[in-house]
């Protein structure tokens, strides 16, 4: 408004000059100073408020510049009815800005035609022209001010879309992370309940299996609590100082088949002698989860004195990995789990072994051979017992 204010007090003051020039010229006729002042301010105040109200002010202009007009008391009329023409235009619409203009057109013509100066056919050419002009400036100028809103409309959209997306990957990475945590968990309580029992019998007639079991126990809590404090410190961390701990990846495979043999469930471990070379860091630690969730099970529910076995090899562009039990010789026919794909295998009947369908672990390797466009199938194996077969397709890093 500032500026609008010094627009309309440099048309009030050419105006009142006009008029003090005109009183001292005898020749002109002019109406009293109570009149002409007054009329003067009244064409120049709406025009602070062009941009806040702009019908309004621009028709109350219109109205004014009647009597304004038809007593010749100066240029601000017409200068201001040329402002006016320019800030419908900018700040309301075209539409508005011709019905505007319109009815400038009709109180001029109706002006001229009750009182036509000598020089009507020059003011009117004058006048056309100096619409025109402020038409095209409006045009120019709302054109410029539509697209800075578009502007700012995509940049408001483009911050929603950020945060959406951002509060999506918090999502999921919290997902990922609780799926880290239950396999830590499951795998390490697994363990430990299954050598705390061990040892709780061998207390008193072999001191020395109950020692070797108590240190497998003190070795696994302490592995859980270094992975647990790993994946709290990502969630608590708010800088790239802290020092990272890698994630276990495939050829960590030896070692989590040890603590499984420890815990008191022989492994057998068959990796091809390229089956791990170049894996991408995101599929080899889905390899390593789903062989040590499929472990853990067996370790829960296969029973005293099953045996487990785990094959990864590679198979061109995609790496496969099963890891089956034999269920302690008691299951013969299992009841397929929820899963990406069930096994084809139908195996014979016998009783039924103790499962968790749908569980978390088992959700959790399903997720993780979704990522990346593969395929898990879960279900009974052949000649009894349990198995997890999953297919990962792999792109060799270059």
């Amino acid at each position: 408004m500032a500026g609008d204010s010094f627009i309309a007090v440099v048309l009030l003051l050419t105006d009142l000059l006009f008029f003090v020039a005109a009183v001292e010229t005898p020749e002109v006729p002019m109406p009293p100073w109570y009149v002409v002042v007054p009329l003067d301010i009244a064409m120049v105040v709406p025009l602070i408020f062009r941009r806040k109200a702009t019908l309004w002010s621009t028709y109350l202009l219109l109205a004014i510049g009647i009597p304004h007009g038809a007593l010749e008391l100066g240029a601000a009329s017409g200068l201001a009815i040329m402002i006016s023409v320019y800030s419908v235009l900018v700040y309301v619409g075209r539409k508005q800005g011709l019905l505007f203009l319109l009815a400038t057109i009709v109180t001029s013509v109706i002006q001229l035609w009750v009182d036509p100066p000598e020089d009507v056919w020059v003011l009117a050419i004058i006048g056309v022209f100096a619409i025109a002009l402020c038409w095209t400036l409006g045009e120019f100028a709302g054109a410029r001010r539509a697209y800075h809103e578009e502007v700012e409309a995509r940049l408001h959209l483009l911050e929603t879309e950020r945060d959406q997306a951002t509060r999506i990957a918090v999502g999921e990475e919290r997902g990922r992370i609780a799926r880290e945590l239950h396999d830590v968990v499951a795998h390490a309580v697994s363990v430990m309940v299954v050598q705390a029992d061990g040892a709780s019998y061998a207390v008193d007639g072999n001191p020395e299996m109950a020692k070797r079991a108590l240190q497998t126990i003190s070795e696994t809590g302490r592995g859980a609590l270094a992975e647990l404090r790993r994946l709290l410190d990502v969630l608590r961390s708010d800088g790239d100082d802290e020092p990272r701990v890698p994630q276990p990846d495939a050829s960590a495979l030896t070692d989590l088949a040890d603590r499984i043999r420890q815990a008191g469930v022989p492994v057998t471990l068959a990796i091809g002698s390229e089956a791990l070379v170049g894996l991408p860091a995101g599929v080899s630690l889905g390899v390593y989860r789903i062989v040590q969730e499929s472990l853990t099970n067996t370790l829960k529910h296969a029973g005293q004195g099953a045996q487990a076995e785990v094959r990864v090899r590679r198979e061109a562009d995609v790496i496969d990995v099963v890891v089956a039990d034999d269920g302690a010789g008691r299951a013969k026919q299992l009841v397929p789990t929820t899963a990406t794909r069930t096994a084809p295998h139908a195996a014979p009947a016998g009783p039924r072994r103790l499962s968790v369908p749908g569980g978390n672990g088992l959700i959790g390797m399903r997720e993780r051979a979704n990522v990346f466009g593969g395929t898990l199938e879960v279900g009974p194996a052949p000649g009894g017992g349990w198995q997890v077969h999953a297919r990962l397709p792999v792109r060799l890093a270059t």
